[in-house]
């Protein structure tokens, strides 16, 4: 039986979210091609023979280019069972059903995608389908076969060194309970492991692809402290001079300080974290764990030990207005964090997606209007329209910047932003302190 799985976008990594269930159905016997339409056109030579069909839509973006594809391989492949699976299935579920989507799977897919090809290998319709369980599996080693090289993904940046990226995941699912996060709804606070050995085997693969820097996709690399120590351990030890980097929550880059070092010291070069905003009633709002001065300090945390703090942003809320939005520009300028934040980062606005905690919040369902099945989320408007005249602007603008350093991007920025704001801008001395190069992936896109 023929499976063909599906990956729309997956932040220019090579996909992750087809490598493991290939492992998977490859070993229970099924021949499975693997399509990453970023690199690989999906044709109808492709879908030729296709019993199964699924899509792995880990993220907005992904679940938003599959709709059009969903729609060409019922119309090539009418006999085939669609199913899509991973984070944003189970969100969007009534919406994917309703464009033919016969299966839905969320977190831990691997062994259900297994078991949906056997019921049809077997004859029968798959019955399994969303789970509140989430099991704890054993897992293998993903398998890469038939996906482009890694050359052809994104790079790590640091200086002039171009360095192919490997991508893993050392745990899946957050502990934490972050108001507007996608993880929250499927996982519900709880997380998986993956075993150290399959960890190492999996970049062992993709190091002798040529693999020299490593990507950790955790949602939080320090949900399991113990666990994050061995695999920075063990990779260090196997490859002294492989490095790489991880997504670390700021309360952890806090409790965890002490540990900041250890990830120097095995190679780390910076650390992502959703610090999301410096104004502590947007991030007591999206119930982020965290103040505007812990972020302060997980900066400077992280300056102490060598390590880069990459942040993201989620700058345009319902709660922000012009004036805030300037002074977001300030804290990153004073904190020396201009070349540190991706272009992107700028101009984020809040999604609301279907199944998001955000609609719990009075005064969101008071600015959202229905769900809207083209862009998959709630749509909001802002009671003061010039904050989404802005964001439009900054959006428009940050689009248009291809090639230019980060800080003459941010430069561009502040000036619409402190234009609009009829403020004058004040450069401050900490604003110019800490221009290094700031090692980065040159994948342009967020979510």
């Amino acid at each position: 039986m023929n499976v063909v799985l599906v990956s729309t976008y997956e932040l220019g990594r090579q996909p992750f979210g087809l490598a493991s269930p290939a492992a998977w159905l490859r070993r229970a016997g099924f021949a499975v091609t693997a399509i990453d339409v970023t690199r690989q056109p999906l044709t109808a030579e492709s879908l030729t023979g296709a019993d199964l069909v699924a899509f792995h839509l880990p993220m907005h973006t992904a679940t938003r280019l599959a709709v059009p594809l969903l729609a060409r391989v019922r119309r090539e492949r009418p006999t085939a069972h669609i199913c899509c699976y991973g984070l944003y299935a189970p969100l969007n579920a009534d919406h994917l059903r309703s464009l033919g989507v016969a299966t839905i799977l969320g977190g831990e897919y691997e062994r259900d995608l297994v078991a949906v090809a056997e019921e049809l290998r077997t004859g029968r319709r798959p019955t399994i389908g969303i789970s509140a369980d989430l099991p704890r599996l054993s897992f293998v080693t993903p398998d890469r076969t038939g996906l482009p090289p890694l050359s052809e993904y994104a790079c790590l940046v640091d200086g002039s060194d171009r360095r192919t990226v490997a991508y893993t995941e050392a745990s899946r699912g957050c502990k934490h309970l972050c108001r507007h996060c996608p993880i929250v709804p499927v996982y519900g606070g709880r997380f998986r492991v993956v075993p150290v050995d399959v960890v190492m085997a999996d970049i062992e693969a993709q190091v002798a692809a040529g693999a020299t820097h490593v990507t950790f996709g955790d949602p939080d690399f320090f949900n399991g402290i113990g666990h994050a120590r061995a695999v920075v351990d063990a990779v260090q030890r196997r490859w002294p001079g492989l490095t790489y980097d991880v997504t670390i929550k700021v309360e952890h880059l806090l409790t965890r300080a002490a540990d900041l070092s250890r990830l120097r010291e095995t190679g780390c070069l910076f650390v992502t974290s959703a610090v999301e905003s410096f104004d502590d009633r947007v991030l007591e709002h999206l119930r982020k764990g965290h103040t505007r001065r812990d972020a302060e300090t997980a900066v400077e945390a992280c300056r102490r030990e060598g390590l880069a703090l990459s942040p993201t942003f989620v700058p345009f809320t319902p709660w922000t207005d012009v004036a805030g939005y300037c002074d977001h520009l300030n804290a990153i300028e004073v904190l020396g964090l201009v070349d540190h934040v991706a272009p992107i980062q700028l101009g984020i606005r809040l999604l609301v997606t279907s199944g998001s905690h955000l609609l719990d919040l009075g005064d969101v369902a008071a600015v959202t209007k229905a769900f809207d099945p083209r862009s998959l989320t709630y749509p909001w408007r802002h009671p003061d329209s010039s904050v989404d005249a802005l964001h439009a602007d900054v959006m428009a603008l940050v689009g248009s910047l291809n090639g230019v350093s980060r800080r003459e991007a941010f430069d561009a920025v502040a000036e619409l932003a402190f234009g609009r704001s009829g403020r004058a801008r004040r450069r401050t001395p900490s604003a110019s302190r800490n221009r290094t190069e700031i090692p980065y992936l040159n994948e342009p896109w967020y979510c």
